[in-house]
Parts: structure tokens; sequence; C-alpha cells
């Protein structure tokens, strides 16, 4: 018999992956060039010169054993030691190699923190917006995701909610700064706020409440804006990294679980991570990207392309009517739809081979994302197809 859990699911698709797909099939018909497709977080910048020279040298300078055998089920020490290094100098951090486990992408890494620190049963919060995959991240655990509404005012955390929640029952909070798919930053005192009602319910109710730090999109700020460092404000802080966006390798699949090295049993969580991945499958990330990535930890992509393709579409949403806040960073803005069903908003953009994802799945009503990670000229080509898909339908 098949498992039902993973059945029931086929109906419930992810929807950014569905309209990923409708966009592809659509390109087909009629020349991909032709879809104004904003659906899937791809980056879109190439991958920086530095990795593709340093994969090449590693290929002509290491022992194929080196490359493509297994590496150690916590990491490659090598890698870890720098990957600390890097942390402490950039951030005032205090990480041991022993404090960071090699992961694939941020995914991965959420996946063994939550396992570490919760058990069946447990709940986990997260705010809405929030990036709807993980629901399946966290309930699939055996933990129970819930979702604290969101501040719509400026999508920083609805702290009046969040008291209210945060029962005895919670193990773990989930957040995500710079967020998808808001592409708000947390602000220093967001967080501070926050660290200081943690602090208070693990002294009221004698457990740990640790929290879990999406950080994949931490590099992609604009305009001066700062991403301040999750672990500085709270010692239980799992910190949970990818290279898929600030390098545009999210084929490679290469991240880390960086343990705050104040956190309670700070030692165990990378050993217990290994054992996690008996149960799952991970078995750690290949060889080869590790390596790589961990001569290039200083090196990113070109940010700016992003903020140019932010600022076109925010303006010219701004023009057309859409009640928007701009973005601090990442590649997703987040507009108010012109009617209250985000559902039926995007089906209509459809007919205007205009991609976009509904807000529902992302736990608010009303809005739809924008993911601009795709070329600039491609995003000034979709620019008519708005105007005339507001025009036409809502003026």
């Amino acid at each position: 018999m098949l498992s039902t859990t993973y059945k029931n699911m086929l109906s419930t698709k992810s929807v950014i992956r569905e309209l990923a797909e409708f966009a592809a099939v659509r390109g087909a018909e009629i020349g991909y060039e032709n879809v104004h497709d904003f659906s899937l977080g791809n980056p879109s910048v190439p991958v920086p010169r530095e990795i593709d020279e340093t994969i090449i040298r590693l290929l002509n300078t290491k022992t194929s054993r080196e490359l493509h055998g297994y590496s150690p089920s916590l990491g490659i020490q090598s890698v870890k030691e720098r990957i600390a290094a890097n942390l402490n100098r950039r951030f005032g951090m205090d990480y041991g190699p022993g404090h960071i486990f090699m992961t694939a992408g941020a995914t991965g890494a959420i996946a063994h923190a939550v396992r570490c620190v919760c058990a069946p049963g447990d709940e986990v919060l997260t705010f809405a917006p929030h990036f709807p995959e993980y629901m399946p991240y966290i309930n699939l655990s055996g933990a129970q995701l819930t979702v604290v509404p969101a501040d719509m005012a400026d999508f920083q955390i609805n702290f009046d909610c969040l008291e209210e929640m945060l029962t005895e029952k919670v193990m773990a909070v989930l957040i995500n700064t710079p967020t998808n798919p808001t592409g708000v930053v947390y602000t220093a005192a967001t967080l501070q706020r926050l660290a200081e009602l943690l602090y208070k319910k693990q002294a009221a109710y004698g457990h740990d409440i640790f929290l879990i730090s999406d950080e994949p999109y931490r590099e992609i700020t604009f305009s001066g804006v700062e991403c301040p460092y999750v672990s500085h404000f709270y010692d239980n802080t799992l910190s949970c990294y990818s290279y898929s966006k600030s390098l545009s390798l999210p084929g490679e699949r290469i991240g880390y679980l960086a343990v705050n090295p104040a956190a309670t049993d700070a030692g165990l969580i990378v050993p217990m991570s290994g054992q996690i991945s008996r149960g799952i499958g991970h078995n750690c990330p290949a060889s080869l990207i590790q390596l790589a990535i961990a001569e290039n930890l200083d090196v990113s992509v070109d940010m700016g392309i992003y903020e140019t393709n932010m600022n076109i579409l925010y303006d010219e949403l701004r023009a057309l009517g859409f009640k928007v806040r701009k973005p601090d960073g990442t590649f997703y803005i987040f507009p108010q739809a012109l009617e209250a069903d985000a559902a039926a908003f995007c089906k209509k953009a459809l007919d205007y081979d205009l991609i976009f994802v509904p807000s529902d799945s992302f736990g608010v009503p009303g809005h739809f994302r924008i993911a601009y990670c795709v070329e600039t000229e491609k995003v000034k080509r979709s620019l008519p197809a708005l105007r005339r898909f507001v025009n036409e339908t809502y003026m």
C-alpha cells in the first residue's frame, strides 16, 4: 500500500512549481522569450567566474577520490574551518568547525535543525507571509508548523499575536530575513524584541526555545540596507544558509547549518545532525562543490542587477496604482493585487502571459509575488504587457 501522506500531497503541489511548469509549456507554444515568467526564484545572474575557475583548477590538481569520493558525514573539516573563520571575521562570532554542518542548501539545514530541537508533536511558529514549503519541511519532521498572522503594515513581526501564540508547546521559531516573499529585512529592533520575548518565555516555561534562522538571501540587500546577523541577538540560534542565491548555485545544493556557540548543548547539535542524516538520507553534499565554495567565501554575484530589476518594477507598479512596500533585498516584490482574490488576479494575468504567484499559499490574502531574478531586458519587455493587463482588466 502506498503512503497516504505523500499520496495526498499530490493534490496540494507547490503552486510556484506548477506555475513554472505552466510557463515552460506556454513557452514551447509561443517562445519562452514571449512569456513573462516571474514564478520561480531561480537566480538569473551568472555564477561568478571565480567559481568556475576554481572547479577547473580542482579537477586538474586534486585526486579523483578527493573530489568525487565520500566526504565525512559532518562535512569536510577544512571547509568547515574556513566557513567558521569567515563568519567570525564578518559577524564577530566565535564559531569553530564543530559548529558548522554542511548541508544540501538551506533546505537541508532546516531539515536537520528542526529535528535536532523538536520531537514529534512539538510546535514550531513562523510568520506570515512565509515561504510555502515551510509546511512540508516542518510537518513531515513530525513537528507541527503554526503560522503567526502577518503584520500587514510593514511585514515585520506581529508581536501581539506572537506573544499569545508562543505557548509552552512551542520548541522553535522559524524566521526568514530577508524574507521570501516580501523582500523585507527584519530590523535590529525587531530582532532584539523577538530575542527578549524568547528569553522571557524560556524562563517561564523552563525549557529551551530555539530560533531557526533561514538566511539564503542574507547577502542580497539594497541601497545600503543592513541585514543584522540573527545569532547576535539570541543564543539559541541555528543559522541555515545556502549559496544558491549569493553564488547562483541552486542546482549544486550547497549550504550549511551554523550553531551559535552560546546555544544550549551547542557541541552536540552538529554530531546529532550526522545521525539525523542517517534517517533522512542526506549523507552530506558533494565533495567538489564543498571544496569550491570554501575558496570563494567572499565572492558573490552582481547584486546590482537585482536592485535594478526591483526599481524598474517598483516604479512601474506604483505608477499603475498598486500598493506595494519597496523591498530591502532578495529578488522578490509582493504587491497588493487589484482585487481581493489573489488567485483570480493571477489567473487573469495569464491571459497576458504574465506569470505571478498568488499570495494564498504564503499565508496572506490579496497579494502576489513577482520573482524578478530574470534578465533586466526581460523585465523591461514585460512592462507593456503589465500595462495592458491593468488598463484592460481593471480600469
